[in-house]
């Protein structure tokens, strides 16, 4: 197996077998985001990356019950590609249960509805996306490249075609907006409907955009109390049929989870409690990319 560059995957893709079908991220114009900064985005010959899978095979054959597929967007690799991976992964792993991989919503919405059913009965089960807000100024400040109507349809289509979508929210992100959008992330957490929710906090990364701005005066994490707020906010105003929240990443001062709609009371209690001061919060020399 070769890996190019440092590999990211989600939290709770810890226990997956990675294989990296792409390299780097296709937009990679994100002011926060230094993942793949140092990356030329390429999409890797599909004979590596099925040595890849076959080594994988030798090495660990029936241990092998999760996939991820990386780089930043790999939905983004053709679809025969991706339908010749993951012909190549059911046959390799025969106790595999999911592929998933990070996606944007622009590589949704230009696959065909025909191309995202095939791909989900193929066994690409899960997409990690990551609209970070709902509020459109804010999504063109941090440049994004996807609003929050390209992600609301964007989420229409993966459903439709059966696949579950996890979806990422950045706290602090916002400046002077924080209250538009914490509402409006709320109200794009509702129209997705993702069955995983998770909020992160804004890391200031150096030689990022973002970090420039900071440098300028432009641009500051707010203080914590206004994260909690945010968060607040998001939580109690969202209502996702039903969604498995975690705020468990270690950029988060308040660590926590539940299910919403089920848990939201006792979730916005909690986050009072750490907005009066009686919950101690996760401390800075503990917090994380």
């Amino acid at each position: 197996m070769r890996y190019a560059g440092k590999l990211y995957r989600p939290p709770s893709e810890a226990d997956a077998y990675i294989v990296q079908a792409t390299i780097g991220c296709s937009w990679n114009h994100c002011t926060y985001c230094d993942m793949y900064r140092q990356k030329e985005f390429r999409v890797r010959a599909l004979d590596e990356t099925l040595q890849d899978v076959e080594a994988a095979r030798c090495a660990f054959g029936d241990d092998v019950q999760k996939v991820f597929v990386a780089d930043g967007d790999a939905l983004m690799l053709p679809t025969d590609d991706w339908l010749a991976l993951l012909d190549a992964c059911r046959r390799a792993f025969p106790n595999l249960r999911r592929v998933s991989c990070y996606a944007m919503a622009r590589n949704v919405l230009a696959k065909s509805d025909a191309e995202l059913r095939a791909l989900c009965e193929a066994g690409l089960k899960v997409l990690y996306v990551g609209p970070e807000s709902g509020d459109d100024v804010t999504l063109k400040r941090i440049a994004k490249g996807d609003d929050a109507a390209a992600h609301v349809e964007a989420a229409r289509r993966a459903h439709a075609a059966g696949m579950e979508l996890s979806v990422i929210m950045l706290l602090g992100i916002a400046m002077e907006r924080s209250e538009e959008h914490a509402i409006a992330t709320a109200e794009l957490v509702t129209k997705m409907d993702p069955e995983y929710l998770a909020a992160l906090t804004v890391t200031v990364v150096p030689g990022t955009p973002l970090a420039t701005l900071r440098t300028r005066g432009r641009f500051a994490v707010p203080e914590v109390p206004g994260l909690l707020r945010e968060l607040r906010t998001i939580v109690d105003r969202a209502r996702p049929a039903d969604a498995l929240f975690r705020t468990n990443h270690a950029s988060n001062y308040l660590p926590l989870g539940g299910r919403l709609p089920r848990d939201r009371e006792h979730i916005v209690a909690l986050v009072d409690r750490a907005l009066a001061g009686e919950i101690e919060l996760r401390p800075e020399w503990s917090r994380g990319l």
